[in-house]
């Protein structure tokens, strides 16, 4: 059947509105580690999402592996809960910059948002980042200063930092006009005042505030179907999953309707099945109404962006759009003599099928294929969001090798530019010598320093993308460990000139074997070592760092030659230094133009590019 063609979307307000006084849609916004997913455990549990005998771990939103294991929340999660006759939809978002696309996106699906601020530390980077997107979009901002109960909380400053940052981002007289509230997200209590009788040991505060400061959804009831998809997820009973928000008119199960693409055609589909949010569960629901956030099943070739409409008058929303990438990475098929030993899925084409799959799922991440070539240049936002990425895949037991991060330049009306940070580190006064010391060759420019009293100190940089690769391994080194650093994309500045990367050279395996005690008690004053006795290795692997800045050819199998017992037993009081094991992170910061990072189920491996062919294992 013919359908007719996507109408254009409506400009102005709508001609007769109403609301659902039933419903609140909230998003909560923060920098990284200032205690969102604490705060949203604490309201399911206070909620009565959760039976008293039940067994719930913490940190609840946080479900994939890698977000306990890095305390971090990567993809943003839609949960809800009832107070008083009034369904509030919540959606915990990721506070790491790397991840804004998914704030973004996030964003579209709700009136209001929470805006989260450290007491000690008060706004960051990512803070300015969300809160900026948040009054972009109107949103209606409550802010909630948390962890009040550290010793070096320090409230009425942040709060002060908090009103110049909204004044900063040229906040509106009716946005300036916040609510406040001082909470402890890990005790499970919120109150009016810091200091008084508004502490009653709960959330209710929170609660009651959500209900009167973040409106109802409004919607239009002489308009047709409007389903946005936001997010994409997957069932292993009904395949893939759209997630969004029913903006106007009615979505219901079992029905046909118009998919509205991102080319602007519309085809028909038809909707299997209707999911709503009850606590950390998906229940299937007949039908949806405005304001609804769901998730929907029977679209096979959705995309994140597109609008389900109506079938007799298709009407689309504006699609998503999002900050570009500024980083990018090229993959390939696992090439070297180690190759297949170790994975299960380890040809080009499985690799290309499994990034195709990811750039559906995350708007952030972009393909780019050479044609007739088997590699293929993925980009993001950062060496975090491409780490995770690679980490993700690895544990699917995928094989394959990724290069080292460029930069994305483009062409400007002066010549080429580069993307622009702004870094805000954090450190005791004893390292601001050592910490500006390495951001000067990096090209970054001071912008602030702060002294809180504390003895700690702030300090803001602009610097150039590409200034940031290789940095924090550095920085974490010169700070013994005590800073903080943390970065948001800023945007395109002129080309700020060559920045030296590595200082030092590789420590590069000449031939075939395992490593042998012997061979690493004599060349340990060469280098530092990545690999350990027994360790497999291959020509053009590399297995160290070298002392000086060029790469060292070095035979790490050699065996000590045996001429009698005592001789034969001399190796067991050899005194080694214990290897460097390099995490992902690191290893990608070490990666030299000529050198790739081999990624198994088992191990990263540091190599030379190209591997001679033929050799093997």
């Amino acid at each position: 059947m013919s359908l007719p063609s996507i109408q254009p979307h409506p400009t102005g307000k709508a001609v007769s509105e109403s609301t659902r006084s039933e419903l609140r849609n909230l998003a909560i916004i923060a920098h990284v580690d200032h205690g969102k997913t604490t705060l949203v455990d604490a309201m399911l549990w206070q909620s009565g999402t959760f039976g008293a005998h039940q067994e719930v771990r913490d940190r609840v939103m946080d479900s994939i592996d890698l977000e306990r294991e890095k305390g971090i929340t990567i993809m943003a999660k839609n949960t809800a809960i009832d107070f008083e006759g009034v369904r509030i939809n919540i959606v915990d978002t990721p506070g790491h910059a790397d991840f804004g696309a998914e704030v973004e996106r996030t964003l579209t699906l709700v009136d209001g948002v929470l805006l989260l601020v450290d007491a000690s530390e008060g706004p960051l980077p990512q803070t300015r980042f969300v809160l900026q997107k948040a009054l972009a979009a109107n949103l209606a901002p409550i802010v909630v200063i948390n962890k009040i109960d550290r010793s070096d909380a320090r409230v009425p400053e942040v709060l002060d930092e908090v009103y110049d940052l909204f004044i900063d981002l040229d906040a509106n007289e009716e946005q300036l006009e916040f609510p406040v509230l001082y909470a402890n997200a890990r005790a499970g209590v919120c109150r009016t005042e810091l200091e008084g009788e508004g502490d009653v040991g709960d959330l209710r505060a929170l609660f009651e505030q959500i209900v009167s400061a973040v409106p109802a959804p409004r919607f239009d009831p002489e308009l047709p179907l409007q389903f946005l998809v936001t997010s994409l997820d997957h069932d292993d009973y009904v395949g893939r999953l759209a997630i969004g928000r029913v903006f106007n008119g009615k979505l219901a199960r079992k029905g046909q309707f118009a998919r509205c693409r991102l080319d602007g055609e519309v085809e028909t589909v038809k909707i299997v099945e209707v999911y709503g949010y009850q606590g950390l569960d998906r229940v299937p629901i007949a039908e949806a109404l405005p304001g609804d956030i769901i998730a929907i099943a029977g679209l096979d070739e959705v995309a994140i962006g597109e609008t389900i409409s109506d079938l007799e008058t298709p009407l689309a929303l504006p699609p998503i759009r999002i900050d570009p990438p500024t980083l990018s990475m090229v993959f390939m098929a696992n090439t070297s003599p180690m190759a297949g030993n170790e994975g299960r899925h380890v040809t080009s084409t499985k690799l290309r099928e499994r990034l195709r799959r990811e750039a559906l799922a995350n708007v952030a991440i972009e393909l780019e294929e050479a044609e007739g070539s088997d590699e293929i240049r993925v980009t993001g936002r950062g060496e975090l969001q491409l780490a995770i990425l690679i980490e993700t895949i690895r544990r699917e037991g995928y094989e394959f090798c990724v290069g080292r991060p460029q930069v994305i330049l483009r062409q400007g009306s002066k010549g080429p530019e580069e993307p622009l940070e702004v870094l805000s580190t954090d450190c005791p006064e004893d390292y601001i010598g050592a910490v500006t010391q390495k951001i000067g060759p990096r090209k970054g420019r001071m912008l602030k320093m702060t002294n809180h009293g504390s003895g700690r100190v702030r300090m803001d940089f602009r610097i150039p993308a590409r200034g940031l690769i290789g940095f924090r391994s550095e920085f974490l080194t010169e700070t013994r460990g005590t800073g903080i650093m943390n970065h948001i994309f800023e945007g395109y500045g002129p080309w700020q000139g060559e920045i030296p990367h590595r200082q030092t050279g590789a420590l590069v395996a000449d031939r075939v074997g395992r490593v042998t005690p012997f061979a690493v008690d004599h060349l340990q004053p060469r280098g530092i070592f990545f690999v350990s006795p027994g360790d497999p290795v291959y020509r053009g692997m590399i297995v160290g760092e070298h002392a000086r800045p060029d790469d060292l050819q070095i035979n790490i199998t050699k065996e000590k030659r045996l001429t009698n017992m005592r001789a034969a037993s001399a190796d067991d009081f050899v005194r080694l230094v214990p290897p460097t094991l390099l995490s992902l992170e690191q290893a990608i910061e070490f990666l030299a133009e000529d050198e790739q990072l081999e990624v198994t189920p088992k191990a990263y491996r540091l190599r030379k590019r190209p591997v001679t062919a033929g050799q093997a294992a």
